[in-house]
């Protein structure tokens, strides 16, 4: 290798190593500045592991949507019977939730098997993809993202419900509206801070909650128990009210069996967010398919128990839903078993407060699992790739401003009624239970593990009993609403299988002899040509650009459309003295596309290649969109179709004053920390301290690879850097693994040169920690 010493350096001494890396001169924009405020510091990719979630905050962040539906299941289930049955509809509600119990115990059993196999997160749909391939699982996919979309206005307008349960003046015009969007707008900003600051933010009303409606059940039970509870009278003026007298000796004459399945729908909506921790199971500290699973456990073990609570008291106390949504259900059993005097009555004001704390945060859970749902799907091309990239803070920022954004527009047009969006709410979740549960008994016959006839059995029959569900859902609620889910699914699904068919095909096209293209010699002519159209900065840039192309020729042109524009041009060009000859085109009929392939048609002959530079102005932001056209842009789309032609824009931002007004408040900005490795690993020395011709051993983050071909050899040279300096890396046998952007290692070599800055050649390598987490 050689080992000749820098400019500058005496023989055997390195010079000071060449920054491979300088701060940069550009103000951050204002925009930018302000998502810092908001949202805080950048994360690196590195600290992706550090955004873990431990048992007891996972059950804070992934389980209030499950765990909350308990504050509007039971009162769901009567707003069915009690028009059916009238005050008999208490003795049916406690059937119905034994009904709803049995089918969470069965859902919970299925997705204990899928937590522990499927630890990369994804859910039902990672389940499908696997085993019934990427096209079924857009089924599961288009469920949950219903089911996601909706739960958020659920949720939110429940949670508002309450609030105008205790203070009923809220309620009034479009009080509930504005509430609610207020609140999902709050939820996006805690979610796009990360997920450690969310899991800080919604832990605590989770279990405050838990609290508070366990305080309540058992209050209220000891106090029937003590008969200090008692029924109270239905026929309340707002009250929901049954349409016709019964005979309540013989309930099947008044409640069919229809009515029946469609009060065991709306309660099933007490089991829509089980997904959202098999969804999220890459967000669990490791052994993360463990702690998923015994957390799923103990929140279906929390959510069963709090709705035959709340059904139990109902039932007791004859708790009435209203039309107007407010008072509640389980507002009305907090006023009869607190009391309404003395101290005792501060219970019903702390269920209010933690009910209402649990189900705005509720839509917490879509937030978790919705961005992690989307990025899987956008990954396998059925969805826009931008829903893969990770946001400031670690996390999939668009996929939470699309969900914050069709939630509250749900909201708006639901009017913020519960009643109204929860016709459609479980139908997607039942599907994704149903599509896991089929592709669990797939995946059990495939690989016969241990034990697998008894695991393919329950996931068999969760998955059955899920199917039924999905059935009685859309006969039962298909007139109030889930005729709109039974048509969105077909047409989700086909426009999902067209975005992949899209996608494939624009892969195919730009993988098409793009290795032949690349080897293919240059062709013997350069010919470059500058669109202009008036003279200014702008165009004096281009110039200077397109001069430092080095062309065979270049031709400057202006197309003729405005007479007084171009004569301006021309006196413009002439008082400026410019040694580059101006031509002048008519183009009468303003077409400079076409004119444009006029111009450039004498030069396509096969051996010359034809650069065509178009100056653009930005003045950034909206304005510039708004206040000027796009003509650089079409007049390129024009060219890309023609062989052996460039279109090159010459971008030039109209901001050189605020740069040099920044330039010096932006030298004192320090550059944000990244981590490196430990200073004092044994044997390694700081990078600027190296000497040329002197074995050396280094650590540091590999910042930049790079694939070289010399001689007919593939050739990597990857930067590797520490606090004080930088080096190059040479390995001649190619692609090294584990070398890539991020890694830590060690290396030790021969310290040399390679083009002026430090380098070593076919190093010995250590590497220090894996660059990226393979949950991502």
């Amino acid at each position: 290798m050689t080992t000749t010493a820098g400019p500058g350096a005496q023989p055997g001494q390195a010079p000071a190593p060449l920054p491979l890396t300088t701060p940069s001169q550009v103000p951050e924009t204002l925009g930018y500045r302000l998502k810092n405020r908001v949202l805080g510091p950048p994360l690196t990719s590195e600290q992706l592991h550090d955004q873990r979630l431990s048992k007891f905050a996972a059950l804070g962040v992934l389980s209030p949507d499950c765990i909350s539906s308990t504050a509007y299941g039971s009162e769901e289930m009567l707003r069915v019977l009690i028009p059916a049955v009238g005050v008999a509809a208490f003795s049916l509600l406690l059937p119905v939730t034994a009904a709803i119990v049995v089918i969470l115990l069965f859902v919970t059993l299925s997705y204990r098997e899928v937590v522990m196999v499927y630890t990369r997160t994804g859910g039902s749909y990672m389940v499908s993809r696997e085993n019934f391939g990427p096209r079924v699982a857009q089924v599961a996919a288009a469920a949950l993202i219903i089911d996601y979309t909706v739960t958020v206005a659920v949720q939110v307008a429940a949670g508002t419900a309450y609030v105008d349960s205790a203070l009923p003046v809220l309620g009034r015009d479009h009080g509930p509206v504005i509430m609610s969007v207020a609140v999902v707008a709050v939820m996006c900003l805690a979610n796009l801070r990360g997920i450690r600051e969310a899991s800080r933010v919604f832990v605590v009303p989770t279990y405050l909650f838990i609290t508070a409606m366990a305080v309540l059940i058992v209050t209220g039970l000891v106090r029937a128990a003590l008969g200090q509870l008692h029924a109270h009278p239905i026929d309340i003026h707002g009250a929901v009210h049954e349409l016709h007298p019964v005979d309540h000796a013989g309930l099947l004459l008044g409640a069919s069996v229809f009515v029946l399945l469609k009060s065991f729908a709306n309660g099933g909506s007490s089991l829509t967010g089980l997904e959202a921790i098999s969804n999220g199971v890459s967000a669990f500290h490791p052994p993360s398919g463990r702690n998923a699973r015994r957390t799923l456990v103990v929140m279906s073990t929390i959510l069963g128990t709090l709705v035959c609570g709340v059904s139990l008291l109902a039932h007791i106390t004859h708790a009435v839903p209203y039309l107007s949504g407010y008072p509640t259900v389980v507002a009305q059993e907090a006023d009869y078993v607190f009391g309404t005097h003395g101290w005792a009555h501060a219970g019903y004001y702390i269920v209010i407060v933690a009910t209402v704390a649990i189900l705005w945060t509720g839509g917490n859970t879509s937030f978790s699992g919705f961005p992690f749902l989307t990025s899987f799907v956008a990954h396998d091309a059925f969805l826009p790739n931008w829903l893969t990239k990770r946001g400031h803070r670690l996390v999939f920022s668009n996929g939470i401003v699309v969900l914050a954004t069709v939630g509250s527009l749900l909201l708006i047009a639901s009017g913020a009624n519960v009643d109204a969006l929860v016709a459609v709410y479980a139908i997607g979740v039942f599907t994704g239970f149903t599509m896991a549960g089929a592709g669990m008994v797939r995946y059990h016959r495939r690989t016969r593990e241990s034990g697998w006839r008894r695991r393919q059995l329950i996931n068999g029959f969760a998955s059955v009993l899920s199917f039924v569900v999905v059935i009685v859902f859309a006969v039962t609620k298909f007139t109030q609403g889930a005729w709109v889910v039974v048509v969105l699914f077909p047409v989700l699904v086909y426009s999902f299988i067209r975005i992949n068919r899209r996608y494939r095909r624009e892969e195919e096209v730009m993988q098409l002899g793009a290795g032949r293209v690349t080897e293919a010699p240059p062709l013997r002519r350069h010919v470059a040509v500058l669109l202009v159209d008036q003279l200014d900065l702008a165009t004096a840039h281009a110039i200077r650009y397109v001069r430092s192309l080095g062309p065979d020729t270049v031709k400057v042109v202006h197309f003729r459309i405005d007479p007084a524009r171009t004569h301006l041009l021309e006196e413009s060009w002439r008082q400026a003295g410019l040694k580059v000859p101006l031509e002048v085109l008519d183009c009468p009929d303003r077409r400079l596309g076409r004119a444009t392939l006029d111009l450039i048609q004498p030069y396509l002959d096969g051996n010359t290649h034809v650069t065509v530079l178009l100056p653009r102005r930005d003045f950034g932001g909206l304005a510039s969109r708004l206040l000027h056209d796009r003509t650089a842009d079409r007049i390129a789309v024009v060219l890309s179709e023609v062989p052996n032609v460039s279109a090159t824009i010459v971008p030039f931002q109209l901001s050189e004053a605020r740069l040099a007004r920044a330039k010096k408040s932006e030298e004192r900005r320090s550059r944000p920390t990244r981590p490196t490795p430990p200073a004092d690993l044994p044997g390694c020395q700081p990078i600027a301290g190296l000497e040329y011709r002197r074995r050396a051993r280094v650590a540091g983050v590999v910042r930049s690879v790079e694939i070289q071909p010399r001689d007919g050899v593939q050739v990597l040279n990857c930067t590797l850097e520490d606090e004080t300096g930088g080096i190059n890396l040479i390995f001649s046998r190619g692609r090294v693994e584990g070398v890539e952007p991020s890694a830590r290692l060690t290396a030790e070599g021969m310290v040399g040169e390679y083009e002026g800055a430090l380098a070593i050649r076919n190093p010995t390598i250590e590497l220090l920690a894996a660059a990226t987490d393979e949950t991502t």
